[in-house]
């Protein structure tokens, strides 16, 4: 059995009722939810909320919500493996214990099936690890990043600003799409970001963190023009 967790707090400071709000012609979780039933990979597709309003959106979407998250679990300050170990409990408690879990946020509208199916065999395929997640490369050597601290302009790394890109290793982040994870370890405190994953490399024309209406904006310019391209193919 696997199962997917939608973590969709209902408040948003930044952006009000974000997991929600209108993206490209609809609620922004109902892509997450959409991409989780297209990869046949899940038993169970839960979205976790402290919101009836979401809580409804996501059902009508086709996800399941078996309970509205306790209080303590729904603050701004909570991180999201709280969130994702306590409806992993609940699963146990309730239905049955699943062999994979797969946390996906629910700020994802780019995220794709086949990048899903490529994170859970590559966990299935690596004995000796306990999670995959999706990452992609900056844009830019993160070696040559500087400070402006105080309106002062300073390398962060002086001893690499000066080397050609070319000599610079290439760096990665989390994309901020999903996290596989052997149950078991799901339930411990084994870090993600570790050696104790595999990565899933995406293409940095997929990736898009939805923080701030900034980043709202840029996220809906993007899609449309990914949308374009691919009728145009």
């Amino acid at each position: 059995m696997n199962l997917a967790i939608i973590p969709a707090r209902g408040g948003s400071k930044r952006i009000p009722g974000k997991n929600i709000r209108q993206f490209a012609g609809k609620p922004l979780i109902a892509y997450s939810i959409e991409v989780a039933l297209e990869s046949g990979l899940f038993d169970k597709i839960w979205v976790s909320t402290d919101s009836q309003e979401v809580a409804d959106v996501a059902i009508s979407y086709g996800a399941e919500v078996p309970f509205l998250r306790p209080h303590e679990l729904s603050n701004d300050i909570i991180g999201t493996r709280p969130v994702t170990s306590h409806a992993i409990k609940y699963c146990i408690e309730h239905y049955q214990k699943p062999d994979y879990c797969c946390c996906i946020y629910a700020t994802a509208p780019f995220l794709q099936a086949m990048y899903l199916k490529k994170g859970l065999t590559l966990l299935e395929q690596s004995a000796n690890k306990s999670f995959s997640f999706a990452v992609t490369s900056f844009a830019f050597p993160i070696q040559r990043a500087i400070s402006l601290h105080q309106n002062n302009v300073a390398p962060m790394f002086p001893e690499a600003i000066n080397k050609r890109s070319q000599d610079l290793e290439e760096a990665f982040h989390d994309a901020g799409q999903f996290y596989w994870g052997k149950t078991d370890d799901y339930l411990t405190d084994k870090p993600i970001f570790s050696e104790h994953s595999v990565p899933v490399v995406l293409p940095r024309h997929l990736v898009q963190d939805i923080d701030t209406l900034e980043d709202w904006q840029r996220a809906e310019l993007m899609y449309q023009a990914y949308v374009r391209g691919m009728q145009d193919e």
